[in-house]
């Protein structure tokens, strides 16, 4: 079985679309369709923005969306048995798995992007990648920290995100290093992420996600909080809530697809992180990207 895996944010880069365009001219079509939702020329920004524009949350997240959606629109030979998303690219998943439509899809990343970064402008806070370490030594010091701290994104195997106030972080980074951890490397993201401190942008966004239609999936979605293949519209639904507040389950959710049949695994985003992940939590190759 194939599985297409949509990017998050973090992988946005100038002129990442360029070759996208170029190559498939009807993808003007959807950046078009895009531009009215938003009401500004995401494309434009993409190719010839700044990098200070293109890394603010209410920017990439959309960009990144749309360069995920657009190309899986686009090529031929698009047939998905199961889709999962990095956190923003849960959204991306819905649309290629016909759960939302084009439109829709653009107008909740547009919600939750500013949502977010409303959020994040709101308290001084950050997400950091903590390397080596067992998972359960991580949660336990997390769990005894006096700020807010808390697992975010259990990527792969000797990498969990952890995500919280800056200071809550600095607490428990010598913690984490003298129980077993290598290093921490802060991410280049505007706040915390899947933390409690996303409960406003939660709020936000649930408001939009209830006015929307979710349809049955064409395939399952394998979903951030449950890492699991749901087919049913309105777990659907709330999960995509939830997830704003909740960790992303990656490589549990890599690992169940994997037993549920998937044979290859394909990226549809601007960079190959995705992939590289699934290589390194099953041990061997079976991803690749489609940039």
């Amino acid at each position: 079985m194939k599985a297409y895996l949509f990017t998050g944010q973090g992988s946005q880069y100038i002129g990442m679309s360029q070759k996208l365009v170029d190559t498939y001219p009807q993808a003007h079509e959807f950046f078009e369709l895009a531009n009215n939702i938003l009401g500004y020329d995401i494309l434009d920004l993409i190719l010839n923005g700044s990098e200070e524009d293109i890394k603010r949350t209410e920017y990439s997240q959309p960009a990144v969306f749309l360069h995920s959606v657009v190309t899986a629109k686009v090529i031929n030979d698009f047939k998905p048995e199961m889709v999962a998303g990095h956190s923003l690219g849960e959204l991306s998943a819905l649309v290629a798995a016909r759960v939302l439509s084009f439109g829709d899809g653009v107008k909740l990343v547009d919600v939750r992007a500013r949502a977010m970064q409303e959020a994040c402008d709101a308290i001084d806070s950050t997400m950091a990648a903590v390397m080596g370490g067992e998972d359960e030594m991580i949660e336990e010091v997390c769990k005894e920290a006096k700020g807010i701290v808390v697992p975010a994104n259990y990527n792969m195997p000797g990498q969990l995100v952890i995500s919280g106030t800056r200071e809550a972080i600095k607490e428990v980074e010598p913690i984490l290093i003298e129980r077993g951890a290598r290093r921490l490397i802060e991410l280049k993201v505007a706040g915390a992420f899947h933390s409690p401190l996303m409960q406003l942008a939660r709020e936000k966004f649930a408001q939009a996600v209830a006015e929307t239609t979710f349809k049955a999936p064409v395939c399952p979605v394998y979903q951030n909080v449950s890492a699991k293949g749901e087919t049913e519209p309105e777990l659907i639904r709330q999960n995509i809530i939830e997830q704003l507040t909740s960790p992303v389950y990656w490589s549990q959710s890599i690992k169940q697809m994997h037993q549920d049949g998937a044979q290859e695994f394909i990226e549809i985003g601007p960079k190959s992180v995705l992939s590289n992940m699934v290589n390194k939590i099953l041990d061997r190759q079976m991803a690749s990207a489609l940039q």
